[in-house]
């Protein structure tokens, strides 16, 4: 009597099976691993955090990106190397660590092009910004979106600085970025590029006198430490710039991309609040635990001195079109 059924049973567990395997497969989350090189404390941290969190909300479990801090998965250069192999998914690095691969990116560390963050946002978040993201897609990197480093400041050990002529002598750390490095030498330093988690010691061991950070940084990697004199000079901004695999990205369901790329952009403005919000609690701060801070610097005898002919060094090297666009921002 109950023979006819036993294919009809076999059938139906064969189905709940195969609709389970199905179901599971669905659920299985696609793994990003994000790496950052500065401490846990720091803005950048908590963004990639938020970052993290609002990706695996928007996609219902669909992507989990575990964040590593300071440094876990190797320094800035390591970094990008990485996101361009695949060994690391996604990557914050600053701006100058991957200009060495697109160039035109150098416009936007140029010292004195923004006179004020609001500026710079504009430039980053509209077409010139998008476009020079894109500039990495050459490389196997696909430009998220560019959260911050800052503003840049110059501390030191040797002696406050008031004028351009207090930064004579200094062996000072930078980023790789030419018209940084251009800047110094201009200005009689002996600049010394660096990758960020190399900085604290060379400070400590006396190998450079000083640095250029934004004061929320210098607080968050506590250069405090190992620093004497701030002076708020202001002098160059530097977008934090979030990259990922470019095929990683493309691997993604539409979908996926579509959240990763609006989660990266969310991200940044989360990111630049807590900056601005945070930075005259980080000078309060500084100056609380030793620092000799000054915040009002003779910025023209400096500007006078590196804007003009670092800018001329960038358009000898790339043309001036990126440039006109940016000077054409409100």
């Amino acid at each position: 009597m109950h023979t006819p059924f036993k294919p009809l049973a076999g059938g139906l567990l064969a189905l709940a099976f195969a609709l389970g395997a199905g179901t599971a497969a669905a659920q299985t989350p696609v793994k990003l691993r994000f790496s950052h090189t500065v401490p846990e404390s720091d803005s950048q941290h908590k963004a990639a955090l938020d970052f993290s969190k609002r990706v695996k909300e928007r996609t219902q479990g669909g992507v989990e990106i575990q964040v590593f801090a300071n440094s876990q998965l190797g320094n800035d250069v390591t970094l990008v190397t990485g996101v361009r192999s695949g060994t690391i998914d996604i990557g914050a690095t600053g701006n100058p660590f991957v200009t060495g691969l697109a160039p035109k990116l150098n416009a936007l560390d140029l010292p004195y092009q923004f006179a004020d963050a609001q500026q710079a946002y504009r430039t980053l978040d509209g077409p010139v910004g998008r476009g020079l993201l894109d500039e990495l897609g050459a490389h196997q990197i696909k430009g998220l979106a560019f959260w911050e480093i800052g503003f840049r400041s110059l501390g030191n050990n040797k002696r406050p600085i008031n004028t351009a002529a207090d930064i004579k002598g200094l062996k000072i750390r930078t980023t790789p970025n030419p018209s940084h490095l251009k800047a110094f030498q201009l200005l009689g330093a002996n600049p010394q590029p660096m990758p960020f988690a190399e900085v604290f010691g060379a400070l400590e061991s006396g190998a450079v006198d000083g640095q250029e950070n934004p004061p929320t940084l210098m607080l968050s990697s506590k250069m405090y430490e190992v620093q004497k004199y701030l002076s708020l000079t202001r002098h160059a901004y530097t977008p934090l710039v979030v990259i990922m695999n470019k095929a990683r990205f493309e691997s993604l369901k539409p979908e996926f991309q579509k959240v990763i790329l609006e989660e990266a952009t969310a991200a940044a403005n989360f990111q630049r609040k807590l900056n601005a919000d945070g930075e005259k609690d980080a000078i309060a701060q500084l100056r609380a635990k030793g620092m000799q801070i000054n915040e009002n610097p003779d910025i023209a005898s400096i500007r006078q001195i590196v804007r003009d002919e670092t800018r001329k060094l960038y358009v000898e090297k790339n043309g001036d079109a990126v440039l006109k666009a940016m000077d054409a921002q409100p």
